[in-house]
């Protein structure tokens, strides 16, 4: 088992609780993913964690596939949905590239709070560009600290310690032009919250 997936199944019990003490960016988030979705689309969730997003959404669309590394994330996203009778999301430990999910699968992939502790950001946006019918959506939400914040400098001081996952301090301008360079126009980007520099993005794949 790899380091990051150890950190999130030790952090899965209290994910939940942890994630809604910033309820109205959570709100932010489910209202402005909600603009974008529609009745017939197939959702991919990617990093899917507890399923906060995917479990609330599931109404809003045709379907919702939700994929982490966290065995023990799938479990309570499978536990919380089962809790409320949705049948319409279906939760696995699985990555981006497996082999089940074939090119124009999907007409929105989800990345909350994701792109920055991915060891592969462009291999990854690429993956889902591939996964996305045209016109397709990639909605993310990521901390944008870029290096010089003392907040990045101070998280990139735990990541080296081995107390958080490595993560990447991305400015506003890197994410966009990675975004850029696997084949998005950025439709929408929006910073949810100064403090932590939230950015919400749209990212369209051409029709």
């Amino acid at each position: 088992m790899e380091k990051s997936e150890k950190f999130w199944d030790k952090s899965a019990p209290g994910y939940d609780k942890e994630e809604m003490k910033d309820k109205e960016v959570r709100m932010k988030i489910l209202s402005g993913t909600r603009q974008y979705l529609k009745k017939q689309d197939a959702v991919l969730d990617f990093g899917c964690a507890t399923g906060i997003l995917a479990n609330e959404i599931a109404g809003d669309v045709y379907a919702v596939q939700g994929i982490d590394i966290s065995a023990e994330m799938i479990r309570i996203a499978q536990r919380n949905a089962q809790a409320r009778s949705i049948r319409n999301v279906d939760y696995s430990q699985s990555s981006l590239f497996d082999e089940q999910f074939k090119p124009g699968s999907f007409d929105v992939v989800l990345g909350i709070y994701l792109l920055h502790l991915l060891d592969d950001m462009p291999g990854a946006l690429k993956r889902i560009h591939t996964l996305l019918k045209p016109g397709g959506l990639f909605i993310s939400v990521t901390p944008c600290f870029g290096k010089k914040s003392v907040t990045g400098f101070a998280l990139s001081l735990l990541s080296k310690t081995g107390m958080i996952p490595a993560l990447s301090l991305l400015g506003v301008d890197d994410l966009q032009g990675a975004m850029t360079a696997a084949g998005f126009r950025i439709a929408v980007s929006e910073c949810l919250r100064q403090q932590g520099r939230q950015y919400f993005i749209v990212a369209k794949k051409s029709s």
